[in-house]
């Protein structure tokens, strides 16, 4: 995803290999600390605290110089302090967005998700990739119209 919709970036000129990296760490960080639905209000309470712990134990692994280096790409993706880092963030909200609207709104539907929730929560895309912004919102227009989402 991060390859093919680079174009869509806020910036032009992005380091794609930094944009794959941060997207990669961030993954690895939540897989170890307990990936969280986004929209869980009291998972979402502890969320930081356990992957900050699971960064530490992660890059405290790898020889020093490495994890350092990874440690300071997850950091930079986290704080979303450059163009790569705001674009990485837009992806990895849009893309569990696009999955429950093609599969028929499972989650939303199932934990009763409100459109204004949907806008609320990804609306960090807008500032890594205002034209796939205006997509995401597209999609939530429809899933209103299908019922996929709740008003």
């Amino acid at each position: 995803m991060a390859l093919v919709l680079s174009e869509h970036a806020v910036a032009s000129g992005l380091d794609q290999l930094k944009v794959l990296k941060m997207l990669i760490v961030h993954d690895l960080v939540e897989i170890d600390a307990g990936d969280t639905f986004v929209y869980d209000k009291v998972g979402l309470e502890d969320q930081e605290e356990r992957e900050e712990r699971a960064a530490e134990r992660i890059f405290g692994l790898l020889p020093a110089e490495s994890g350092a280096e990874l440690r300071a790409v997850w950091d930079e993706f986290e704080a979303r302090r450059s163009p790569e880092a705001k674009f990485a963030r837009a992806l990895d909200r849009l893309q569990p967005m696009v999955l429950n609207y093609v599969n028929g709104g499972g989650p939303w539907q199932e934990h009763g998700i409100r459109a204004d929730q949907v806008r609320e929560i990804n609306g960090c895309i807008e500032d890594g990739a205002p034209e796939l912004w205006r997509y995401a919102e597209e999609l939530i227009e429809d899933a209103l119209k299908r019922e996929l989402l709740a008003p």
